[in-house]
């Protein structure tokens, strides 16, 4: 018997790889003759480098970086030699989760430091970049980015180097000409344009401070205006723009780069599909299941892939809701946090609460295997 387990990470307790050793540890005790393959997965979020980076057996590149306020930092990179492909995660330099609440400073944050790990990965000769978008500190349209790759603003025809306060005085874009040319692949799981109602500001902004949405508003679209006019694409309309305060807008003007789903991405990257399709049974989970996690979530895409593929599989979370749209994707939910333990502890305890859930469902597990 083969099994697959495909898990997302248990957020802010145990990344996807860890949890997935604890879910093999406790079911070789259920079928001690299974053999077991073990691929951590994620959507578009935190924990997507770290997922791609060990099913694809890269290697992690440290690379000295800022953080969304310019202060320096060390981030990292995988690296897949065999394909020269980087993969990484917007969020290890220019995320919010690196920021202090009483840090927040959208005049003044920058994916400056998402740029400079892409220039990294580009010095060391990549061929393509999968990146992750989620979790962003910035509304600034991927002007950081911009301004890292080489990117040159003019007023009156001079270069000058614009902050996001001072960007509506640049009257000129030009494209840097020693650019190298790759493939800029962009995990990006919303569908907001750059602007508007429904845009990266008045959506996303106030979770990173912003509070005057006409100010920004201006500047994301005078961005857009000098991309249209000067570099001949005109991105703000498309789904995923106003990813991460605008940088989906950002890296598909400045880079060329393609947005897609970012479970799809991981599936791609990891064969997801042959896998699934040469499993028993596919074991899969994250720290929680609920209405939101049809919405595009890891574990629900890969419950929909093995329902496509005829395959049994189960689901595992810190808890899961009681609904009849998430029940119809899995054949067993399991859920390990006890009603009466505080979450903190639960937190603190993931990994022995996943093997003792899996273990105490022993019976209607074997019930699965074919």
């Amino acid at each position: 018997m083969r099994i697959l387990i495909a898990n997302d990470k248990f957020k802010g307790s145990l990344p996807a790889g860890k949890a997935g050793f604890h879910i093999k540890n406790s079911l070789e005790k259920v079928f001690p003759q299974a053999s077991f393959d073990l691929c951590p997965i994620a959507d578009g979020g935190e924990g997507t480098a770290l997922a791609m980076n060990a099913a694809l057996a890269g290697e992690w590149t440290a690379c000295t970086t800022q953080d969304a306020q310019g202060r320096p930092i060390e981030a990292s990179f995988g690296w897949v030699a065999e394909s020269a492909t980087a993969v990484m995660e917007m969020s290890s330099a220019s995320g919010l989760a690196i920021v202090q609440k009483n840090e927040l400073n959208p005049l003044t944050a920058s994916t400056l430091g998402t740029g400079i790990l892409i220039q990294s990965a580009l010095a060391k000769g990549a061929r393509r970049i999968l990146i992750g978008i989620g979790g962003s500190a910035t509304n600034d349209g991927g002007l950081g980015v911009a301004l890292a790759l080489g990117y040159t603003f003019k007023k009156a025809g001079q270069a000058f180097t614009p902050t996001l306060e001072t960007v509506l005085e640049a009257d000129q874009l030009e494209k840097p000409s020693a650019l190298p040319s790759f493939e800029l692949i962009v995990a990006c799981d919303v569908d907001n344009p750059l602007l508007g109602p429904r845009g990266a500001t008045r959506v996303y902004g106030p979770q990173k401070g912003v509070r005057d949405f006409v100010w920004f508003e201006r500047r994301l679209e005078h961005l857009a205006d000098l991309a249209r006019r000067d570099l001949g694409v005109d991105p703000r309309d498309v789904p995923g723009a106003g990813a991460a305060g605008g940088l989906g807008f950002g890296l598909m003007a400045f880079l060329g780069g393609r947005l897609v789903s970012g479970f799809d991405m991981v599936a791609t990257q990891v064969g997801l599909d042959a896998r699934v399709a040469s499993a028993d049974l596919v074991i899969t989970g994250e720290g929680r299941l609920d209405e939101q996690s049809l919405q595009g979530k890891g574990p629900v895409g890969v419950a929909r892939l093995a329902r496509r593929l005829g395959k049994k599989v189960v689901g595992i979370a810190g808890s899961v809701d009681d609904s009849a749209a998430l029940r119809a994707q899995f054949d067993l939910l399991i859920a390990i946090k006890p009603a009466a333990m505080p979450l903190d502890e639960a937190m603190r305890r993931t990994g022995e609460l996943i093997e003792t859930a899996v273990r105490a469902q022993a019976a209607p597990l074997r019930a699965l295997s074919p």
